[in-house]
């Protein structure tokens, strides 16, 4: 892993990041698991292995996704109810027929994106929560659903209205106890639950003109800023460790490894499983036919997912291969792209070390 290690200390050298760490696993067994850079450009803080990352849209698969695996479990909803059941607004809407496994897959028909936080003020009373769910459901659908898949943070955003209309608990309270407090994962979390952890070990993200401060210990994500910082697409923070070790279980679930059995492994393998003709698992993400950011050598029994913050995690199911990188890609500006470049090849170089081939060719990936 050498190369790997003067990989990710020429990306900081070009700036392409400040700081990162990097886990890559196999067969449970840790092959690297290294800090690089600074948490900031002022370089006061070297970044640690228990530096804390602000992970945005890892939050769709860490923590919605398995917020709503555990209530199938738990018998408590089925994949294909629709919406109208959970959310009383979507009654009589074109969204009332939007079912879970549409909002898990991506194929609601939803739009991508809509920067609802600009016609708020930058604070967030509980109010907004509600509000920003009343606003998607009145957004128009941008195709038809079903139709084809469509990346939506609207979609995950409605999911924990969903979680949260079944359990009557907020999403983050929900996840933390069923799912990261029996694992034991401490610094994996929304930060409205732990206060107690030092602004240090947290790095931070953008200078944000709508807040007027740097961001650091915040969710980046406006809206999920005014909705509290907790919400379905972006909110968790964490650890290449913690976010390793749910991940492993996940992994242990599938292959029916795992003594713990916090999932079964009927439920994993369905929202898992590669499946001909699906372009995303059920709140994961899958390495593209070409031009993946994944790169080129993972299988395609492989899932995983990018923050826009800068991390990304990508699992090999088939070869039991987990590769985490966390890194502030975006401090101080998101204008900084070059991530995009590095991580493919970064994987592909990681997947070179355990013998794999390219089996297609490569360009980055717009994520």
């Amino acid at each position: 892993m050498e190369n790997v290690r003067q990989m990710m200390k020429a990306a900081v050298g070009k700036g392409v990041f400040p700081g990162g760490v990097l886990l890559v696993s196999r067969e449970m067994e840790l092959m690297i698991h290294g800090a690089f850079g600074h948490t900031d450009y002022t370089r006061s803080i070297a970044v640690a292995t228990r530096t804390i990352y602000d992970l945005a849209s890892l939050t769709k698969p860490l923590a919605t996704t398995l917020a709503i695996m555990k209530l199938v479990e738990n018998a408590q909803i089925s994949l294909d109810d629709p919406l109208e059941r959970f959310l009383d607004a979507s009654k009589g809407t074109d969204k009332a027929v939007i079912t879970l496994r549409h909002l898990l897959g991506h194929t609601s028909g939803l739009p991508d994106y809509r920067p609802f936080f600009k016609i708020l003020p930058a604070s967030v009373p509980a109010a907004w929560r509600s509000k920003l769910l009343e606003w998607i459901i009145k957004e128009p659908l941008s195709v038809p659903l079903g139709a084809t898949t469509c990346y939506s943070d609207l979609g995950f955003m409605l999911l924990r209205g969903v979680v949260e209309s079944v359990t009557g608990m907020c999403l983050d309270h929900y996840v933390q106890a069923e799912i990261y407090d029996p694992l034991h994962l401490p610094d994996l979390c929304f930060l409205p639950l732990k206060k107690s952890i030092a602004a240090e070990r947290i790095a931070p993200t953008e200078q944000c003109a709508w807040r007027g401060k740097l961001i650091q210990g915040d969710v980046h994500d406006e809206n999920a800023y005014a909705a509290g910082g907790v919400d379905g697409h972006a909110g968790l923070f964490g650890t290449t460790a913690g976010v390793h070790r749910l991940l492993a279980e996940l992994l242990g679930c599938y292959t029916g490894q795992t003594s713990r059995g916090l999932f079964r492994q009927r439920h994993v393998k369905e929202f898992l499983e590669f499946k001909p003709g699906n372009q995303r698992a059920l709140g994961f993400d899958r390495p593209a036919d070409h031009n993946s950011a994944a790169g080129c050598m993972f299988s395609k029994n492989s899932v995983g997912h990018l923050g826009f913050s800068g991390t990304s995690f990508w699992m090999d199911l088939s070869r039991s291969i987990i590769v985490i990188l966390l890194t502030n890609r975006i401090h101080p500006t998101r204008d900084n792209e070059g991530i995009k470049e590095f991580r493919p090849i970064l994987h592909d170089e990681i997947m070179s070390v355990f013998g794999f081939r390219k089996h297609q060719a490569v360009r980055p990936l717009d994520c």
